[in-house]
């Protein structure tokens, strides 16, 4: 470091889902690979996709990926400020890793600006460390009726004396209008921060865009850095504000595979509970919101929630909680992490109304627990278990596995199947001759033998043991790795690793 501050480059968007998120983790990987010490940083975030850091703090999920591709712990200064959506305007704020308030929309807007000390601490904390901060903004920068509340886009930009890069999406469609009407917008100062243009997500022959690239340049004055393809079936976690569409029901005829219906709650959070399951070519997933849509699943899956009482409300006014009750008396596999977990109880106690205004309420009775939120502070760890012998997965027991805790509540069973580290009694239950059963750890099909061991176990339920064996072959962890790498050669070879390198060494002149 030579005891100078990182370098600084940020990325932001013209709207949420231009790809952000995963151009910061290829940039962060890139850089990686170019022996730079490197972290990411997004001051402020929405999202109940958290993850949990080692000493128990809450960030976004991204951000933890983003980690991942720069080959570092994540650690709470990565994502100083985190909202997590309880209702339509209403979030908890998560600060430096730890539940600081729960607010509406207005409330939050009105006393957000006591937290950017906060943020610029952690950034400075961050480029005390490393050698380079790949930044990333939220939503877009031009959102005229709230820049003076910014906290996350050319607020941080302007602290940083940060280039940024402008990222539009051109598979939405109105690409100069995103990123000319984006620029325009902006005052004169932060028009003169835009390094560079980004058109990602092109599909097709990238020549066909050279006369794009030269109306953006001419229009603009802003160079076009590079045109990112579409980059297929790309084994990675998605972005936060990606919306995830109801699917239909997978076509089995052709091969075997599991049909998983994961129930897409309206506070659906942690969905990469999913994502080790989604790259085995024996498993197909779809979403699920609607009791018409459930039809014939061989697995159902209740992921978490950040609010369980109001999800499961929700699940018997759509009509689901019934179908879901109907499946378990077929046999079909049911399962719930987290939210979902509790949701399969037969009690959920929240008398002090802490995570929603419905005092209590009966759950589904497919497990044989009890649920409490009342008392007791917000458990989040990252942690590891040992399978006890009641294992509701064969060949399990004494097999140890790593995940993460995030929840508020606590659970009682007399059927626990999961000895957690730390904890004084066993976590998870199962019943319906272990067809249906759960537990509080995230991250459980990440643990590669377990996962082969979940699949086996279907698989000789449903008669395919002797056909085709398990199709667990692989390291989820390896495949990610392979996947970042992936990504990050397209993005290198669309922007040109010389303009890459004059990015970090540019300084930006400013009008202040």
């Amino acid at each position: 470091m030579n005891g100078r501050p990182a370098k600084t480059l940020m990325i932001q968007g013209t709207c949420s889902s231009a790809g952000k998120s995963l151009l910061t983790a290829a940039l962060c990987r890139i850089y990686r690979r170019k022996g730079y010490r490197v972290a990411p940083f997004k001051a402020q975030n929405m999202s109940n996709n958290a993850a949990v850091c080692a000493d128990g703090g809450e960030i976004g999920r991204s951000q933890a990926f983003q980690a991942l591709a720069c080959g570092i712990d994540p650690t709470y200064q990565m994502n100083p400020v985190l909202l997590k959506p309880e209702a339509d305007s209403r979030s908890q704020v998560i600060v430096n890793g730890k539940p600081w308030n729960n607010l509406d929309a207005r409330d939050y807007f009105e006393r957000s600006q006591m937290l950017w000390s906060e943020i610029t601490s952690a950034l400075d904390s961050l480029r005390e460390e490393y050698d380079l901060v790949i930044m990333e903004g939220a939503g877009s920068p031009a959102e005229l009726n709230l820049q003076q509340f910014d906290l996350v886009n050319m607020r941080v930009a302007r602290y940083a004396n940060a280039p940024v890069l402008l990222v539009g999406n051109i598979e939405l469609g109105g690409i100069f209008a995103q990123l000319l009407g984006t620029l325009w917008l902006l005052p004169e100062e932060d028009q003169s921060r835009i390094t560079g243009f980004i058109v990602n997500k092109f599909r097709g022959d990238l020549s066909l865009f050279d006369d794009g690239i030269s109306i953006l340049e001419e229009r603009s004055g802003v160079p076009v850095m590079g045109v990112v393809p579409f980059v297929q079936d790309l084994n990675l976690p998605e972005e936060d504000a990606a919306p995830v569409q109801e699917t239909k029901m997978i076509d089995k005829a052709d091969g075997h595979r599991l049909d998983v219906a994961v129930i897409y709650f309206p506070r659906i959070s942690n969905l990469d509970d999913v994502d080790a399951l989604r790259s085995e070519p024996d498993v197909s997933i779809r979403f699920v919101k609607s009791a018409r849509n459930l039809r014939t699943p061989d697995i159902i899956l209740l992921p978490g929630t950040k609010s369980t009482l109001d999800d499961l409300q929700w699940l018997r006014k759509t009509g689901l909680a019934d179908e879901i009750v109907d499946a378990a008396e077929r046999g079909v596999e049911i399962i719930g992490l987290c939210g979902g977990y509790q949701i399969l109880g037969e009690q959920i106690n929240n008398s002090q109304q802490i995570e929603s205004d419905i005092p209590s309420a009966i759950g589904m009775g497919l497990l044989p627990i009890h649920t409490n939120f009342n008392g007791g502070e917000k458990q989040t760890r990252q942690t590891s278990a040992t399978i006890a012998a009641n294992t509701p997965i064969p060949e399990t027991a004494g097999m140890t596995v790593s995940g993460y805790e995030i929840h508020q509540g606590t659970s009682t069973t007399n059927s626990g199947w999961l000895d957690i580290e730390g904890a004084a009694t066993p976590c998870g239950s199962a019943g319906y001759d272990n067809r249906v059963w759960g537990c509080y750890l995230h991250g459980l099909f990440h643990n590669d033998d377990f996962r082969a061991a979940w699949i086996g176990k279907i698989k000789q339920h449903k008669g395919w043991s002797n056909e085709k064996p398990s199709s667990t072959t692989y390291s989820y962890a390896d495949l990610v790795e392979r996947e970042l790498d992936r990504l990050a050669d397209e993005v290198e070879a669309a922007l040109g690793t010389d303009a890459l390198m004059e990015l970090i060494a540019s300084k930006i002149e400013t009008t202040s």
